[in-house]
């Protein structure tokens, strides 16, 4: 699936959200620049950008298993 930002004139919008909107939900979803989105896009290059820098810390799915019992077991006492 691939993602555009386009700029429309005024005159022709509407024109063009007809045009968008006689496809299926599944085929195009209009994504807005509301909030939440703009927020979530920082979010995800902020991350993109630790990563490339080699700032993140990886685990293997081992390490990840293993500290996952562990917080299990240290609650499993409280029930």
């Amino acid at each position: 699936m691939h993602t555009i930002k386009i700029k429309i004139h005024d005159k022709v919008y509407n024109h063009f959200i007809w045009l968008l909107s006689k496809f299926s939900k599944d085929e195009i979803e209009i994504i807005g620049d509301d909030e939440c989105y703009l927020k979530t896009q920082q979010y995800l290059q902020k991350e993109l950008n630790e990563m490339n820098e080699d700032k993140i810390n990886y685990h293997s799915i081992d390490e990840l298993e293993s500290k996952l019992e562990d917080k299990i077991k240290k609650h499993e006492d409280r029930l």
